[in-house]
């Protein structure tokens, strides 16, 4: 599929790829809708397979930001970019303000900070040459503790919609991906008593679990069919599709993971058929988001940036009951009401007012 092939089917308003040549950087910014503001989303660096790969994730990532922002009712856009290469060997000061100065040339049509392989203190140095960089060290930080809380919470929703009641207590929980938000996502469930059983690319990771929390560590293929009460995705994409749904042995689904379904209506309805509560998301999430949006409203209160947070819980209960008044999957009902909200906020502006900004 061509580029613009991906925009007219996703509804993206610009996909830049950029390259510098004195630092070897290369990567593509996608910004998917601005309806609600300035595009905002993440920055992720990893050794794709191919650009096509990387075309793909950039796509699914920003439209997801875009349903992120709506639902969390933050008022912006959705963008992401993903930087091709191997996150061990590309890094260095050069290359990160060389991204910084692409960001830039961007004039505030996107925010970007932390996301997988890109970390505050590479933030650091692209804000040196770039005014729209958020998750700053000096504000609300790194986003990935927030981003784990908050999944914590939309854990315990579906646990409550599923079971009538939000303890985790004694519940065997399958975490896959114990990277940043994954593993404090595990000192979460721990603390609760919940019973993990995980997974992870990478050996010392696990071996950590294991000893801190107890968990049972399993391969990263058998993760999809162990026994288990929840089912929590916290590493790549389109983990759930043909091959893995049917695997399932699970009640719930619900990680931090973005993109988890290869086709939204499709996989979503095939976990509504076997009966699997699916949290859809970019809703459970969203923490993250919240947490570096509050930058836009100085100064930054961590306490109150978590309470909004916590909205997460109520924010599922409500789609997981429009999804059953509704008949329709929870991915499918999330994606309405964000657009809904989209919509209203489109209407809402078509009065003109002027403005110098207008000008």
């Amino acid at each position: 599929m061509g580029v613009f092939d991906y925009m007219e089917k996703y509804g993206h308003e610009q996909i830049i790829y950029f390259h510098d040549k004195t630092t070897g950087l290369k990567g593509i910014t996608a910004i998917h809708d601005t309806t609600l503001g300035p595009a905002i989303g993440g920055t992720r660096l990893w050794n794709y397979e191919n650009e096509e790969a990387a075309l793909f994730d950039v796509i699914r990532l920003s439209r997801g930001m875009t349903y992120k922002c709506s639902a969390s009712d933050c008022n912006c856009g959705g963008g992401k970019t993903v930087l091709l290469g191997d996150p061990k060997t590309v890094k260095n000061e050069g290359y990160l303000r060389a991204y910084g100065r692409h960001i830039q040339s961007l004039n505030g049509r996107f925010y970007t900070g932390e996301d997988m392989n890109i970390n505050v203190e590479d933030c650091s140095y692209m804000e040196m040459e770039s005014d729209f960089i958020n998750g700053k060290a000096t504000m609300s930080g790194n986003p990935s503790p927030v981003t784990s809380y908050g999944t914590y919470w939309g854990v315990k929703a579906a646990a409550f919609e599923k079971y009538g009641n939000n303890s985790l207590k004694g519940k065997v929980i399958a975490v896959q991906g114990l990277g940043a938000v994954g593993y404090i996502l595990c000192e979460y469930l721990h603390k609760e008593g919940a019973k993990l059983i995980v997974t992870d690319i990478a050996e010392d990771r696990i071996k950590k679990a294991v000893a801190e929390f107890g968990a049972k560590a399993v391969g990263v293929n058998e993760i999809y069919g162990v026994e288990c009460d929840i089912f929590a995705p916290c590493s790549i994409g389109a983990v759930l599709n043909n091959d893995t749904i049917p695997q399932l042995k699970c009640e719930i689904v619900a990680g931090c993971a973005n993109n988890v379904l290869l086709d939204e209506n499709k996989h979503g309805d095939m976990l509504l058929e076997r009966g699997i509560l699916y949290a859809p998301d970019f809703v459970i999430n969203a923490a993250g988001l919240i947490n570096v949006y509050q930058e836009f409203f100085p100064p930054y209160n961590r306490e109150e940036t978590l309470l909004k947070v916590e909205k997460i819980y109520d924010r599922l209960l409500k789609i997981f009951a429009y999804a059953k008044e509704n008949k329709i999957n929870t991915q499918l009902a999330a994606t309405r009401l964000a657009e809904e909200r989209i919509e209203m906020i489109k209407n809402m502006r078509s009065n003109y007012i002027p403005t110098s900004k207008n000008l």
